[in-house]
């Protein structure tokens, strides 16, 4: 029956999978916890909690404080997530930057490789990749880290199942089997996924959306995308192609065109865009060469300083952007709207504004808050969403 939504069931296996997600989440929210303080918040007979939490530590993912904690005369040992136990490699694509680290499952950081820009072929750029992830193996053999596997956050469409880049332009890659070739060279579990997926991820674990179940996260910088977690899941669409905010539309005059790098919106706000911008109101005004070195970071100094054509540049990106999170918070109501990327180093200038146009504009105002976690985001995305491949992760949500 094609296009008829069947009802799924879960086996025996897949149910214990489940309980075995739920109380890890636990674990890793509750530490330090005992297994009796786990079976009363979750429900599960304290036979279960013994069982999967045994499964748990000898898979280096929760482990014995040496501490007890006692009720009534009797002892209990205390556990607590084993943030040292295991490692993954994350690696941000972006538009003019490339990142990875290696870092524990509890977020730290063990050792991090910046590149300012990329090759300018397809298989250079591959060959960048693979050569940074070789370097983070090394130092994670040199710490004596168990390795569970390695996430890689690409700019524009991908396809999570297939691990294919469907096309980034800064990496010069259409269609490109970015999981399977990496499989082939490093024998282990790989996630490609979009860069700004991986993100909102990393700051719902991590960062200023913890304990958030829904939530947005835009990140504007070289271009603009967005990342949306729904009632505590990624949110990808029926193309993977869910967050290309970029193509907004911000006007009826932006119909019956074609835009095949970046979209109407992102045209204008983002780093790019407000430069361009810039550009074109200084052209006559300033040298080509002067023109050719303005960042987007220059247009917000100068609007600081009170540079009329400035001011102009900085009001008319935030009322877009307002315009976008407007539409954004109207359709998924979001909890927490979260701002990345290099043009939320200029928050003093959106944020205030921001929050003065929305009023009265819709019903309900999300948080705003700018990124706590900057351009690590997307490796402590790559920590989540590896552990959910390698775990079996699971979230359940009742329909009422």
């Amino acid at each position: 029956m094609k296009n008829t939504f069947l009802p799924r069931t879960i086996n025996a296996k897949q149910m214990k999978q489940v309980n075995q997600s739920a109380i890890l989440e636990l674990i890793r929210q509750s530490s330090p916890i005992a297994r009796s303080e786990i079976s009363r918040l979750s429900k599960l007979s304290m036979p279960t909690v013994i069982r999967i939490v045994d499964e748990l530590i000898e898979d280096g993912l929760v482990r014995s404080t040496g501490e007890t904690a006692g009720i009534s005369g009797r002892p209990r040992e205390l556990l607590e997530y084993n943030k040292n136990g295991s490692s993954v490699i994350g690696i941000d694509l972006g538009g003019t930057k490339l990142y990875g680290a290696l870092a524990n499952i509890g977020g730290e950081i063990l050792g991090e490789i910046h590149k300012k820009q990329h090759a300018s072929t397809g298989e250079e750029s591959y060959t960048l990749v693979e050569e940074m992830i070789q370097s983070l193996i090394q130092v994670a053999d040199e710490k004596e880290q168990k390795m569970l596997g390695i996430a890689i956050g690409a700019p524009g469409v991908t396809h999570v199942k297939k691990g294919i880049v469907e096309w980034a332009p800064s990496l010069n890659w259409r269609d490109f089997p970015l999981k399977q070739r990496l499989t082939d060279r490093f024998h282990l579990p790989i996630v490609v996924d979009n860069d700004v997926n991986l993100a909102v991820l990393g700051e719902q674990w991590f960062g200023v959306g913890r304990g958030v179940n829904n939530l947005l996260l835009l990140a504007i910088g070289t271009g603009m995308g967005a990342g949306l977690v729904i009632d505590g899941v990624i949110y990808r669409g029926h193309n993977e192609a869910s967050g290309e905010v970029g193509y907004l539309l911000p006007e009826v005059g932006a119909l019956d065109k074609r835009y095949d790098h970046f979209g109407a919106m992102e045209n204008i706000v983002s780093g790019t865009g407000v430069v361009e911008r810039a550009k074109r109101l200084l052209r006559g005004i300033k040298t080509n060469v002067e023109l050719d070195a303005l960042t987007a970071s220059d247009v917000f100094d100068a609007a600081r300083n009170g540079e009329t054509w400035a001011v102009q540049i900085v009001d008319e990106t935030v009322e877009y952007l307002t315009m976008t999170i407007a539409n954004i918070s109207t359709l998924f109501d979001p909890e927490l709207v979260v701002i990345s990327g290099g043009v939320s180093n200029s928050n003093d200038l959106l944020l205030p504004h921001i929050h003065e146009l929305l009023d009265g504009v819709i019903q309900h105002i999300p948080r705003l808050e700018v990124s706590t976690l900057g351009a690590r985001a997307t490796v402590m995305g790559a920590i989540s969403l590896i552990l959910h491949l390698t775990k079996d992760y699971y979230v359940v949500r009742r329909l009422y």
